[in-house]
């Protein structure tokens, strides 16, 4: 199967362009960025969990949204979903090693930002000050 390309002028080198309308690591990266799919593949760096451990750490996701974020995630292969042919069933959500790059990488993000929150919290009140208060 050959590689799409996604690619214009200036990323001539990548395969796949993200700033690229059309290209498929567009959706991947939303995926992943998203508010649910980005806590919810951090919350999966600590180990698999089953769906409603899953909904615990995620606090305040739907049943819904979750379900949906982690479809999408299995699809990109970032997560693996293992049905145990148990009474009542058991399903397991685990990163791929794959999916366990991504985790790294966004919660390098993830510890930076909440590093930094005190940095942002002085500027949200500037911010809000200066244009009247929130």
């Amino acid at each position: 199967m050959e590689t799409p390309v996604c690619t214009d002028a200036t990323t001539a080198d990548l395969p796949f362009d993200v700033f690229a309308r059309a290209c498929p690591s567009r959706e991947t990266l939303e995926h992943v960025t998203g508010r649910w799919g980005s806590l919810t593949v951090g919350a999966l760096r600590d180990g698999p969990c089953r769906f409603n451990e899953l909904r615990r750490r995620v606090e305040g996701v739907s049943e819904k949204m979750l379900s949906q974020t982690l479809h999408a995630l299995e699809r990109d292969g970032i997560v693996h979903r293992e049905a145990q042919p148990t009474n009542p069933p058991r399903v397991d959500y685990e990163l791929t090693p794959l999916g366990r790059e991504v985790a790294d990488r966004l919660l390098s993000l993830i510890h930076f930002l909440e590093g930094s929150m005190d940095e942002v919290l002085v500027s949200r009140r500037s911010y809000d000050t200066a244009r009247g208060g929130r």
